[in-house]
């Protein structure tokens, strides 16, 4: 059976691209091979950390929009859906790509705070120590990674990288907990919409539904959603749908019969209509390379 999320296509980089590697586990590449690809929305299943040297970009995961600047560091999770909408002509990063079964492995606690830091906000700014904290792992990888003839390199690796997380990420949670402000209580009911979107959107198209687990009224609920964010709660549901659809469109071997299953529509033929009416093409026609004007 083949895997649902194809691979990057490391192929299409630059020349001048480094690749260090430990099998399919744990990957080290240099230069802006990734970003520099990605014209459609693509749908990760692996732990992604990119530490961006020089450079900037704009980009969305899962819709929430950031531009980032350098120095910094990117984590995407498996699931989290990325839009490359701009890098710009100097950037140079260092990609650390992980696969699942070695993140599984490194055994790191989910209520970790680092973790639910990183899925809240995967964008952080580094400071000169930090970078500098980051060089001397990614330095200390390669070296790992490049002497696989050491029969423990891989579980040298996974310690190096545990004790990254646990050390540095304690410092990005601290970080992001010190910019935390007071927000009004209608902000928070828009993240509180976003987050139970997020886990049900697959499977939950109506806006009742949204509204009785926020324990309020249809009307209320898409009144504050549309106030607070600019889109309405029925855009926001729709934006999740489709942009899901055109990440597995694009970045996975799946039909469009089981992608239209995937989503919960109750026919290919509603799953169609549905993408055409909002994208004026089909799913057919955008996987053979239509993008949205």
């Amino acid at each position: 059976m083949k895997k649902h999320i194809l691979p990057f296509k490391w192929e299409e980089g630059p020349q001048t691209t480094r690749i260090n590697s430990a099998g399919n586990e744990i990957i080290l590449i240099d230069q802006p091979v990734v970003l520099s690809v990605l014209d459609y929305p693509l749908k990760v299943d692996v732990t992604m950390a990119i530490f961006c040297f020089k450079g900037n970009t704009k980009m969305t995961i899962n819709l929430k929009p950031y531009e980032t600047e350098e120095p910094c560091l990117i984590i995407l999770l498996p699931g989290q859906i990325l839009e490359c909408k701009h890098v710009s002509s100097d950037f140079s990063a260092l990609f650390i790509i992980m696969s699942h079964r070695f993140t599984e492995n490194l055994q790191i606690e989910e209520r970790f705070p680092a973790f639910l830091s990183i899925q809240k906000n995967p964008y952080v700014k580094l400071n000169n120590s930090e970078m500098e904290a980051f060089v001397d792992y990614c330095r200390m990888m390669k070296n790992t990674v490049d002497n696989n003839k050491n029969p423990y390199y891989l579980q040298i690796a996974k310690y190096l990288t545990k004790a990254f997380f646990y050390g540095f990420g304690y410092n990005i949670h601290i970080q992001q907990e010190n910019q935390v402000v007071k927000k009004p209580k209608q902000h928070i009911l828009v993240e509180k919409f976003l987050q139970l979107l997020q886990k049900y959107y697959t499977r939950h198209r109506s806006i009742n539904f949204y509204a009785t687990n926020l324990s309020l009224t249809p009307k209320y609920l898409s009144k504050v959603i549309k106030e607070n964010s600019g889109l309405s709660a029925s855009e926001w549901i729709d934006n999740h749908v489709i942009l899901e659809a055109k990440a597995l469109l694009k970045s996975t071997d799946m039909t469009i019969q089981q992608i239209s299953d995937k989503l919960n529509f109750p026919s290919q033929s509603f799953f169609g209509k549905y993408f055409k009416r909002l994208e004026n093409m089909s799913p057919s026609e955008y996987r053979k390379g239509g993008l949205t004007p």
